[in-house]
């Protein structure tokens, strides 16, 4: 197809990673956000883990963001290449660990699963898993899983930004935006096209200090869910409450929750200095998967991410385009169209 004008609505990661894709590929593309890169890619923690987030009953998406997940090294490189911008692409892999019995009965449920989908999950006794990381609490038990790695969703924005054009104002209505329109919004999707698309809040604690993780970890700490994502200039993201609601506000329960969480498995961050609470709205749908596809003739949408944006950005932006260039959808994206029943049946 001959290169035309592409709207994208929408500045977060998904939104720029479209744009950057279309333009590479010749498009005129102007994108549209009022405040770009301020909304769920702003918090998010950036942890690249198609394993970590696998849950029972999700195996199609499961597999969505195992091949998402391979996307990233070669989308990394070419966008470093591209800006000259460190990206914060890490790939030492994640520890999951719990501390009690039940965080262990818990987690070896989730780690068959994992084995069970073909992922590499290594279990390391309690003197491997200090090997790899000794800040850990010695009680932690736990196993490597190698393939899910990180990247710092504000160095890839930041990075992003400098290769799309971005119109810093709102669109009330899609109508009247030039040749084809991506709808790539986040929450703010359900109100410009419809789309079943709400805002599940969640918290992310910036910590800074000397002692910094080697991993990132996530699990259980006395059945209190956390993740910890350690930057290499001493930054440790700690995250994310999960709570239906769109204030924008932390709650002083979730962040003492997540506080305990993490300085129970890693007591050390005990003595950093907190730096930043932040909020964020992820876009949820009813199956936790993603709404990717066409909406009409010049209409494509590409939203419901959910906690999965960052993981999905390359994927999802060359689905996009290979659309917007003519091409099918690929087979991966099948079952989470804006056809399906839980986005809303046909259109």
């Amino acid at each position: 197809m001959a290169p035309h004008p592409v709207s994208v609505v929408g500045g977060g990661i998904i939104g720029l990673s479209i744009a950057w894709e279309c333009a590479r590929r010749g498009h005129d593309v102007t994108v549209y956000d009022p405040d770009p890169g301020r909304g769920a890619s702003h918090v998010a923690a950036g942890m690249l883990a198609p394993v970590g987030e696998s849950y029972f009953g999700e195996r199609e998406l499961t597999e969505l963001l195992l091949e998402c997940a391979r996307r990233w090294p070669a989308y990394a490189a070419e966008l470093a290449a591209a800006t000259g911008h460190d990206l914060g692409h890490r790939t030492e892999g994640t520890l999951q660990v719990g501390l009690t019995a039940d965080d262990l009965a818990e987690l070896r449920r989730l780690w068959t699963y994992q084995r069970e989908l073909g992922a590499d999950v290594l279990a390391l006794d309690g003197d491997g898993l200090r090997e790899r990381e000794p800040l850990l609490n010695p009680r932690a038990r736990g196993v490597l899983v190698a393939s899910d790695h990180q990247v710092d969703p504000r160095r890839v924005v930041a990075a992003l930004r400098e290769l799309v054009p971005v119109r810093r104002e709102a669109v009330r209505s899609l109508s009247g935006l030039d040749g084809t329109v991506v709808l790539a919004a986040g929450c703010a999707s359900a109100t410009l096209a419809g789309l079943p698309v709400r805002p599940v809040q969640g918290a992310v604690l910036r910590l800074r200090g000397q002692a910094v993780p080697r991993h990132v970890i996530r699990g259980y700490a006395d059945g209190r869910p956390v993740y910890l994502v350690p930057r290499r200039d001493g930054e440790v993201l700690v995250g994310a409450t999960v709570e239906e609601r769109a204030d924008g506000h932390a709650t002083a329960g979730g962040v003492r929750d997540l506080l305990r969480a993490a300085t129970d498995l890693v007591p050390e961050l005990a003595e950093h200095a907190l730096a930043e609470v932040s909020v964020g709205q992820r876009p949820g749908t009813a199956d936790n998967g993603p709404i990717v596809g066409r909406l009409g003739p010049d209409l494509l949408v590409a939203t419901g991410h959910y906690r999965h944006g960052v993981l999905a950005a390359p994927y999802t932006a060359q689905a996009v385009a290979d659309l917007i260039d003519g091409r099918p959808l690929p087979l991966l994206w099948e079952p989470f169209t804006p056809q399906r029943p839980t986005a809303g049946g046909a259109r």
